[in-house]
């Protein structure tokens, strides 16, 4: 059976770790692997940390998508491979890195998830999780917060000024790359829906043709 890969996108916030634990959750931790977009960004340690602060890390450039091309297409192809761990406080890569075995099930989670066309061309179901701004602004708020170690301003002001317009312009139309749109974060029908195809899938109940299973654009659920 080919790997079954997985993408999920939404904006900073929306539920996105939520859908993926509930997948693997259902599918089973042996099965799945996950690809978090987060420890791609690029390393930014030949800047000062005022330069840093400085970057746009809400747009596509922040990421190094070669490397990511490259570790899912060994990934597909049965290799395991070690993902960078990025450290959010400094903009910085940190030494170690993080093994990633290969599985049945790999998922690849991030706000530009479905933004890279080779990437997207590899993937069996892709899944988009709209939430409302307001939402969203919150969720970020507390995690910037809690784990990032970030001012409320700070938080608010890059929001402002990169977060919701690179929201509008790069994340919200991969949208219409997605096979399935799950309002309002976690939506429990959509979820089912999605762990029973899935579970078809690797019960060998339900063909993929190609790189894709019986889904085309107008297949959707909103």
């Amino acid at each position: 059976m080919k790997t079954f890969i997985i993408g999920v996108a939404g904006g900073s916030g929306s539920g996105k770790s939520t859908v993926t634990e509930q997948i693997i959750s259902s599918v089973g931790h042996n099965d799945v692997s996950v690809m978090l977009q987060d420890n791609y960004y690029l390393d930014r340690a030949h800047l000062t940390m005022e330069e840093r602060n400085r970057i746009n890390f809400d747009h596509p450039d922040a990421f190094d998508w070669a490397l990511m091309n490259k570790q899912l297409d060994d990934l597909y192809h049965g290799l395991p491979i070690q993902i960078p761990d990025y450290d959010f406080t400094t903009h910085t890569r940190k030494k170690e890195t993080k093994l990633i075995l290969p599985a049945k099930v790999i998922i690849v989670e991030g706000i530009f998830a479905l933004y890279d066309e080779a990437m997207c061309n590899q993937m069996s179901l892709r899944i988009f999780v709209d939430t409302a701004a307001d939402i969203r602004l919150m969720r970020r708020l507390k995690r910037d917060i809690i784990e990032r170690a970030r001012t409320m301003d700070s938080v608010l002001k890059q929001y402002g000024k990169f977060v919701r317009p690179m929201y509008r312009k790069f994340v919200e139309p991969t949208k219409r790359k997605a096979h399935i749109i799950i309002p309002h974060g976690s939506n429990k029908a959509a979820i089912e829906m999605i762990i029973s195809r899935i579970q078809s899938v690797l019960n060998g109940q339900q063909i993929i043709v190609g790189d894709d299973m019986f889904y085309d654009d107008d297949d959707s659920i909103i």
